[in-house]
C-alpha cells in the first residue's frame, strides 16, 4: 500500500521508472475495484434497507388502520347499555386517531354538545341523564310508560273522588236544607219557631 506522503504528484520534469508506474497502477486499480465492490455492496444493502423500511412502513400503516377500525368497533359495542367499561392505554392511544378520522362537522358538533352539557345546571344534567337512561333501554322505556300511565290514572281517580265527595256533600247539604225548609213549612206554619224546641 502506498502511503500518502509517498504519493506526491510528480513535477513536470521528473518521470517514474516503468516498474514503479505499473505497481502504482495495479495498486490504484485494485483499490478502485475494492471501493467499487464495497460501494456496490453498500448500495445493495441501502436498497434492501429502503425496501425493508417501505415494507415496514406500509405494514405499520395497515396495522394502524386496523387498530382504528377495531377501536371503532369497540366504541360501537360500548354504545350498547350495560356494556360500559374501563379504557386502557391502547384504547386511549387509538381514540385520538379514531376521532381525527371522523368528519370535522361531527367532531365540532360533539364539542358543542359537550360544551352545552357542561354549562347545564346539576338538575338539568340529572334530568338529561335520566332521559338518556330511559330512552336507551327497552325495559326502562316500558317501565316508564306504565309508570306514567299509572300516575295519570291515579291523579284522575283522586280528582274524581274529590269532585264526587264535594258533589255528594253539596247534594246532602241541599237535601238537608230542603227537608228542613219543608219541615218548618209543614209543622210551623205560624212562624212560631220557639215551640219547635219544646
Amino acid at each position: 500500500m502506498v502511503m500518502p506522503e509517498q504519493c506526491h504528484p510528480p513535477s513536470p520534469g521528473t518521470a517514474f521508472p516503468e516498474g514503479q508506474v505499473d505497481s502504482l497502477l495495479s495498486i490504484i486499480s485494485s483499490q478502485r475495484e475494492r471501493f467499487r465492490a464495497r460501494n456496490q455492496e453498500l448500495e445493495g444493502e441501502n436498497r434492501m434497507m429502503q425496501h425493508t423500511v417501505h415494507a415496514l412502513q406500509s405494514e405499520l400503516d395497515n396495522l394502524r388502520a386496523d387498530n382504528i377500525k377495531l377501536y371503532e368497533k369497540i366504541k360501537f359495542l360500548q354504545s350498547y347499555p350495560g356494556r360500559g367499561g374501563s379504557r386502557d392505554d391502547t384504547e386511549q392511544r387509538y381514540s385520538s386517531q379514531y376521532e381525527e378520522r371522523l368528519d370535522p362537522f361531527s367532531s365540532f358538533s360533539r364539542k358543542e354538545r359537550q360544551r352545552k352539557y357542561l354549562s347545564l345546571s346539576p338538575w338539568d344534567k340529572a334530568t338529561l341523564s335520566m332521559g338518556r337512561l330511559i330512552l336507551s333501554n327497552k325495559t326502562a322505556r316500558t317501565i316508564a310508560f306504565f309508570y306514567t300511565l299509572f300516575l295519570h290514572c291515579l291523579v284522575f281517580l283522586v280528582l274524581y273522588k274529590t269532585a264526587w265527595s264535594e258533589s255528594v256533600g253539596r247534594d246532602c247539604a241541599a237535601y238537608c236544607a230542603k227537608k228542613y225548609a219543608d219541615h218548618i213549612h209543614r209543622f210551623h206554619k205560624d212562624g212560631d219557631e220557639g215551640d219547635m224546641w219544646q
